[in-house]
């Protein structure tokens, strides 16, 4: 493995779905095996691919919700990092990132539930999923991104 300094970040997309009363979708994990963390969808951007596509891509293969059932209302200014915790480097994305430098969107969902299909991607991300208040994000993503999470949340505060 190389060291950690010399590790590129992993270009990735971030969405807050945000329903008609302000909730916010998310999922647990699939591969969840300590904790009961949940997180917004989120994913690589493929190489030569632009994040406003990607982000629309992992709306659907995360959450199986086609792109006409949402608005995109919001996007950061500045991309948010995050460095994996040591025992994760090297394991994840075959070695080759330290962490994720994420884009994040802001989509607002006209929808119902029964738009979501988180099998309609093979293999799925999420095992199950809800909708949670915003403030509630921090505290329910693993540790190592809640700094991550508090920034989108107050980010996007006054327009979900």
């Amino acid at each position: 493995m190389s060291r950690l300094s010399e590790l590129a970040y992993r270009p990735c997309v971030g969405l807050m779905l945000v329903n008609a009363d302000g909730k916010v979708f998310v999922g647990r994990r699939i591969d969840n095996r300590e904790g009961d963390w949940w997180q917004m969808p989120q994913g690589g951007i493929d190489p030569g691919e632009d994040p406003d596509v990607a982000v629309l891509r992992e709306l659907y293969e995360e959450t199986g919700i086609a792109s006409d059932k949402v608005a995109v209302i919001g996007r950061l200014d500045e991309t948010v990092r995050y460095d994996l915790p040591s025992e994760l480097v090297g394991k994840l994305w075959e070695g080759r990132y330290r962490g994720q430098e994420q884009t994040w969107f802001l989509l607002r969902f006209s929808g119902t539930d029964a738009d979501v299909r988180l099998d309609a991607h093979e293999p799925p991300e999420f095992c199950e999923w809800r909708w949670v208040d915003p403030d509630e994000l921090p505290n329910l993503i693993v540790p190592f991104k809640k700094r991550v999470y508090s920034v989108v949340v107050e980010g996007f505060r006054a327009l979900v």
